[in-house]
């Protein structure tokens, strides 16, 4: 199972849930890209990485990391992608940012406080236009199951079902 969306939809928290319902093993995304410090791979390294990582015979992933979609849609089963509004996915980031402030999240690399920098508060108000754009145009060669959820209670509501 793969778990996209915005930043701040709920990726990490759906995956998780997802992971302890299920038995399937968790591959938070963030936890193997960033560096201490909030370094980033070089593309060949983080490549490497994600081949290793969606190799697994099992998993529930979250993360988009668009330029490596096409490593993981094709091992993957089911997409649940968090399609949530921008004002949404702003209030919870900035919610997040406050809760964790300087302590790195259960979902982040070690070495990473949770921040919030204009940069991502900028990248998140573009997801939909730019980001999401990537999202979409992958999608129609995806022959597992999509499922979309446009509010967070259908998100719910299925994780109910699960």
């Amino acid at each position: 199972m793969l778990v996209i969306g915005s930043p701040g939809s709920g990726k990490s928290t759906m995956a998780a849930e997802i992971a302890r319902r299920t038995g399937l093993p968790l591959i938070h995304l963030d936890q193997h890209y960033w560096r201490a410090g909030w370094i980033e791979p070089d593309d060949e390294t983080w490549a490497g990485q994600m081949q290793a990582l969606a190799a697994g015979e099992r998993w529930v992933m979250d993360g988009n990391y668009g330029g490596t979609l096409n490593l993981r849609l094709p091992r993957a089963d089911i997409v649940i992608w968090l399609d949530f509004p921008t004002r949404l996915c702003l209030w919870r980031i900035a919610r997040r940012a406050l809760h964790h402030r300087g302590k790195v999240r259960a979902s982040m690399a070690e070495g990473c406080p949770e921040q919030l920098r204009p940069d991502f508060i900028l990248h998140v108000l573009r997801f939909r236009r730019h980001s999401r754009q990537r999202i979409v145009s992958w999608l129609p060669g995806f022959t597992g199951t999509l499922l979309r959820f446009r509010r967070p209670r259908e998100a719910v509501r299925w994780l109910a079902a699960l």
